[in-house]
C-alpha cells in the first residue's frame, strides 16, 4: 500500500496539531512496512529527504512572499506532484486550501479527507473569507471518497447539514510519566504555583476571557501564555493590553513536546478555551500531563472532558473558578482523564483505527 499524507507544512513537527498528526501516523506507518509519503513545504526547517523511514516530498511554498495565498499555491503544487506517483491512497489532513483543487487530483487514488474543524466559524477571517471556507468545505465533502471526523461534534454537523457519513478518530496523546521539575528553572517558575494556557493566539480560543478572569480574581499565581503572540494582530492586541499586569505572563510559542508537557504537569490550573474544531491536540496532551483542566463551555470540549473538568463561558466564571479551585483537591477528575487517553485516545490506538480505516475504504 502506498500512501501520500497532505495538507500540513510537513515533519517533523514544527507547527501544530495535523503536523503532529502527520509525524505520529506516518512513523508509525513506516515501521509496519508501508510506502508512505509526506509533503513537505519547501519553508520547513528539516530538508532531508527521509525521516524515520517515511518519505519527504519537498514542494514549493511561497507563503513567505506573498502570505495566506501561498498556501493554495503550496497545495497545488503538491496535488499536481501526487498525479505522478500511483498512490493508493491519499489523506488530506484539512481542506481549507487544498478543495479548490479537487479536479486535479488523481482519479485513481482513494481520497480520505479529516475534515478539522468549523473553519469558516473563525472571527478572525471577513465575511468574505468565511463564505469562501463554507464554499471550501462544501467542495472538500462531495469531492472526497471518505471522510474523517475528529470529533463527535464535527460528524454530527456534517451528518445533519450535509447528510454525509464520516468515520469518527479523534487525536491521539501518550501519558506523560518521568516529570522533570528542572524544566521550569529556565522560566523561573514553582510547581503549582502558576496557571496555564497554551493555545493559538486566536478570539475563538477565548484568551481574552481568561486574562481578564484571571485579573479579576486578583489570582497570585500567574497565568503563563504559551503561543505566538508576535505573528498575528490579535496576539499583538493582547500582548500590548495584558502584558504590563503582573500575573499575566506571554512567554510564546514552544514547541518542544518535553517542556511543553513539564510545564503542563506542574501546572495549577490549566486552561483551554477552544470553541471551534474538532479533538483539540492540546486539549488530549493536557490530560496526558496530570492537568486540573478549566475548559470553554462547548459540545467539542464536553464531548471529551464529560464531569472531569470546570467550564467556563464568561470571565466571571473563570475568576470564581479561580478563587475556589485548588489542583489537590480534584485528582480524581485528573485520574479518570488520564485513563480515558489510555482507554480511548493513545496514539497506538489511533494510528491503528487509521490504518483499519484506509484498509476498508480501499
Amino acid at each position: 500500500m502506498k500512501i501520500a499524507i497532505l495538507g500540513t507544512r510537513g515533519v517533523p513537527n514544527f507547527h501544530g496539531g495535523f503536523e503532529q498528526f502527520a509525524e505520529f501516523f506516518s512513523v508509525f506507518l513506516a515501521s509496519k512496512g508501508y510506502e508512505v509519503y509526506v509533503y513537505n513545504s519547501s519553508l520547513h526547517p528539516y530538508k532531508k529527504k527521509i525521516y524515520k523511514g517515511v518519505n519527504l516530498i519537498h514542494c514549493k511554498d511561497p507563503e513567505n512572499k506573498i502570505g495566506t495565498a501561498g498556501q493554495f499555491i503550496y497545495d497545488l503544487n503538491c496535488i499536481l506532484d501526487s498525479r505522478k506517483r500511483n498512490f493508493d491512497v491519499i489523506l488530506q489532513l484539512g481542506y481549507t486550501s487544498s478543495s479548490i483543487w479537487y479536479f486535479l487530483l488523481p482519479k485513481k487514488s482513494v481520497i480520505i479527507t479529516n475534515m478539522d474543524g468549523l473553519e469558516w466559524k473563525r472571527s478572525k477571517y471577513s465575511k468574505a473569507v468565511q463564505k469562501f471556507l463554507k464554499f471550501a468545505e462544501k467542495l472538500a465533502i462531495k469531492h472526497s471518497d471518505y471522510l474523517i471526523s475528529d470529533s463527535i461534534g464535527i460528524k454530527e454537523y456534517i451528518s445533519k447539514i450535509y447528510r454525509k457519513e464520516s468515520k469518527y478518530i479523534a487525536y491521539g496523546a501518550e501519558i506523560f510519566t518521568i516529570p522533570q521539575v528542572k524544566k521550569l528553572e529556565a522560566f523561573q517558575l514553582s510547581p503549582n504555583q502558576y496557571n496555564l494556557l497554551v493555545a493559538r493566539m486566536e478570539p475563538e480560543n477565548n484568551i481574552e476571557i481568561i486574562i481578564k478572569g484571571i485579573i479579576k480574581s486578583k489570582s497570585n499565581n500567574k497565568l503563563i501564555i504559551v503561543g505566538n503572540y508576535k505573528n498575528t494582530d490579535f496576539g499583538k492586541y493582547l500582548y500590548h493590553m495584558y502584558h504590563s499586569y503582573s500575573n499575566i505572563e506571554f512567554i510564546g510559542a514552544i514547541y518542544d513536546i518535553e517542556i511543553l508537557n513539564n510545564l503542563r504537569y506542574f501546572s495549577e490550573l490549566y486552561f483551554h478555551g477552544h470553541s471551534v474544531g474538532g479533538t483539540n491536540p492540546s486539549l488530549l496532551e493536557a490530560m496526558a500531563s496530570n492537568c486540573l483542566i478549566i475548559a470553554h463551555n462547548n459540545i467539542f470540549n464536553k464531548s471529551i472532558l464529560e464531569d472531569d473538568a470546570y467550564y467556563f463561558s464568561n470571565s466571571d466564571e473563570v475568576s470564581n473558578i479561580v478563587s475556589l479551585v485548588h489542583k489537590v483537591n480534584n485528582q480524581k477528575k485528573i485520574e479518570n482523564n488520564k485513563l480515558k487517553i489510555e482507554k480511548f485516545y493513545k496514539w497506538e490506538i489511533i494510528n491503528n483505527q487509521y490504518l483499519d480505516y484506509i484498509k476498508q475504504c480501499l
